[in-house]
């Protein structure tokens, strides 16, 4: 008879057994999100990521979108992070850049730096396991299809290598019995199964409607019945005395967790000596723009639709500004930093709030903005003064 007992953990989620070697790294904010491509040759109605990403050749790390390993590499220094989670979409659909990243961060931060790597079983071929496994991932995670058990067998390519394996579902309300049949078909196979609370997010929101799902409540994107069925799942895990552990991922987990505590970490090395850090790792900083590139709905766009001519003048005028501030008004010249990427000067809320008169009769809108420390640098509150 099993000894092991459900045990609630300190990141709002649930477990049987040790957590998964990928997932302590996550819940203390140390993986990098290395999104290869939102390629995928599944089409499931619950995948939750965005529009500009299901079914679209995008990469991005963390936020950054980027395929330059340079890039990556840069922004798992910005996140101190100890390892990197590849998802998508489906990376194997990319092998060859799948297997270039995992061979550059294995390079550039040692064996110890630990990947894990989402995908289906419909690429999961034994020659590109192989090829996986020698480039140097440590763990491998399935996601079958509950609905078609004719590739499941393929776990067993994966289960001959050595590298931990692992299968990671949504917890789908109605899908009670397929769930259990996954389970039985994976004891003795897998070393860790996680169930992840069903979200509803925008790009799927229609879709999961249509399947009459809806939002546990006002506050949650957590789908109703989802966390209640993991629950029972976690039970019948304990009952059957499974060889493999259960992990039990809450929207919770994933938002107030994982996401936070990478953003704290990369809010530590990004952020300029006038930045106010909160303690939710966004920050606080006096802004300077131009009249004509302030923040609004057209904003992104009209950054990367930028001349290089446009460019010039605006860093020129910037430029103008922050001298008339630091030599006019004594505004040390580490006070005021240039975003050459966003077009306007960054300094401390107390400057733009003392000089905000001068600030707009040289032309500028001065503002104190709240914002994420990530590579799109998102606007949480703006008050202009």
């Amino acid at each position: 008879m099993s000894r092991r007992e459900i045990c609630r953990t300190n990141y709002h989620s649930w477990k049987l057994g040790p957590l998964p070697r990928g997932c302590r790294f996550c819940v203390r904010g140390e993986k990098l999100v290395m999104f290869v491509t939102g390629l995928c040759p599944r089409n499931c109605y619950y995948c939750p990521i965005s529009d500009m990403k299901h079914q679209h050749d995008v990469t991005y790390a963390n936020e950054w979108p980027t395929r330059d390993i340079r890039d990556i590499i840069k922004e798992a220094v910005l996140t101190d992070a100890r390892g990197a989670g590849f998802t998508g979409g489906d990376p194997l659909v990319k092998l060859e850049r799948t297997l270039g990243f995992i061979r550059s961060l294995k390079l550039r931060f040692g064996k110890k730096f630990h990947i894990h790597l989402y995908t289906s079983f419909d690429l999961a071929s034994p020659d590109r396991l192989k090829r996986l496994h020698e480039a140097g991932l440590d763990e491998i995670r399935f996601h079958p299809d509950l609905g078609d058990d004719r590739l499941w067998h393929r776990i067993d390519d994966a289960a001959k290598l050595d590298w931990d394996v692992g299968v990671e579902i949504p917890v789908i309300p109605g899908k009670r019995q397929s769930t259990l049949k996954l389970m039985n078909f994976l004891d003795r196979k897998v070393k860790f199964l996680n169930i992840n609370e069903l979200e509803i997010s925008d790009a799927k929101a229609n879709r999961l409607s249509e399947q009459g799902m809806r939002t546990k409540d006002t506050l949650s994107c957590g789908v109703k019945g989802s966390d209640a069925l993991a629950k029972v799942l976690l039970r019948e895990a304990l009952k059957n005395d499974y060889s493999f552990s259960v992990h039990y991922c809450t929207a919770k987990l994933k938002d107030r967790v994982q996401l936070a505590k990478r953003i704290q970490r990369r809010a530590k090395n990004v952020a300029q000596k006038f930045d106010i850090v909160n303690k939710d790792g966004t920050l606080t900083r006096g802004v300077i723009y131009l009249p004509f590139m302030t923040p609004g709905f057209s904003y992104a766009g009209q950054l990367t639709r930028l001349t290089v001519k446009q460019k010039s003048f605006m860093r020129r005028k910037l430029l103008t500004a922050k001298c008339h501030l630091t030599r006019g008004y004594g505004v040390p010249n580490e006070l005021l930093l240039m975003d050459e990427r966003r077009f306007r000067l960054l300094t401390n809320p107390g400057v733009v709030q003392h000089l905000s008169n001068v600030i707009k009769e040289m032309g500028l809108k001065p503002a104190i903005v709240t914002e994420y420390p990530t590579w799109d640098a998102l606007i949480i509150e703006l008050g202009w003064l």
